[in-house]
């Protein structure tokens, strides 16, 4: 069998995984092209982002090749299922890719995203609560009497980011604002997914994408990406409080200061943390466990039979 690639194109960043035949990790890269970019006010893809996520995945297919993927799976999410222009954006990242897309519902993208974090976890007593928080859309996902109980909030660190915060640093009438939005979106989740009240204080939470592993990232105090350093390291959630009021009182461009802040998550990452802190706090939990394994690598173990 041949390597196959999967694409994710997300609201703030498109990423790629190449795994070989045995599910071993070939390549992966990140990008962040802020697709989801004013899709929440205006309802369609802008021409300025589909240009950034075509130029990248032009990139992504010159390193398909180096390895001779012909087969494997693009998934987009929340952006590309809110706008108009979706159909439209898939059709031509197809004929970039020359690979399958797939328009994920939330349940299918916490589906893949629980496979994915799960996979190398060591055992545990309680049951695993995984949060994914996207830039357009959250979800979380977890096995209840061996069935598995997803939802997704339709939020996440670009739409927060984009419906709150419009001055140079957070205010106190801004932040308002956002908790009310995240609370309201919980408040909707525990009504659709009653089985989720009965996890309260009681599930090992797992945390992926872009915000938890830049927090993880910025507490571990380094600059350049190491795997090793970030991979199921433990997050207090006295440590997502901490940075939340380190970076709401700065700028931008004074967050970019920080060692391990990614650039392009400096306006978002904000927005981002307080999402994570509402649903801390809302199932009773002091920790979580950040995972670099993600709904790229549960794709890809569904496309190989895996899962």
């Amino acid at each position: 069998m041949k390597p196959v690639a999967v694409i994710d194109c997300g609201t703030n960043s498109t990423r790629v995984l190449i795994v070989d035949a045995d599910g071993r990790t070939l390549a992966r890269e990140m990008t962040i092209t802020r697709l989801g970019e004013g899709v929440a006010q205006t309802g369609v893809l802008s021409d300025a982002a589909l240009d950034r996520v075509f130029t990248c995945l032009t990139r992504y297919r010159t390193i398909m090749d180096r390895f001779g993927v012909s087969a494997g799976k693009l998934v987009a999410t929340s952006a590309a299922r809110d706008a108009a222009n979706g159909p439209e954006f898939l059709a031509r990242c197809e004929a970039i890719t020359g690979i399958t897309p797939a328009l994920l519902s939330g349940e299918e993208e916490a589906t893949a995203s629980y496979i994915g974090a799960t996979a190398d976890l060591p055992p545990s007593s309680q049951p695993v609560m995984i949060i994914d928080i996207g830039g357009g859309s959250t979800e979380l996902a977890c096995c209840v009497n061996d069935s598995l109980v997803a939802f997704s909030m339709q939020l996440g660190c670009v739409r927060v980011s984009e419906a709150a915060f419009h001055q140079p640093t957070v205010t106190s009438d801004e932040a308002d604002v956002a908790r009310l939005m995240i609370e309201r979106e919980i408040d909707r989740m525990f009504v659709a997914v009653p089985a989720f009240t009965g996890l309260i204080g009681a599930v090992r939470l797992v945390g992926l994408a872009g915000t938890v592993a830049t927090i993880a990232q910025m507490d571990a105090g380094i600059s350049e990406y190491d795997r090793d350093a970030v991979h199921h390291r433990t997050i207090r959630r006295s440590d997502v409080q901490r940075w939340y009021e380190t970076l709401a009182a700065e700028t931008a461009s004074e967050r970019l200061r920080h060692a391990g802040m990614v650039p392009g998550r400096e306006d978002v990452l904000v927005g981002g943390l307080l999402v994570l802190d509402a649903v801390m706090a809302r199932f009773g939990i002091e920790e979580l466990l950040s995972s670099e394994c993600d709904i790229l690598d549960g794709v890809a173990a569904q496309l190989q039979d895996r899962a």
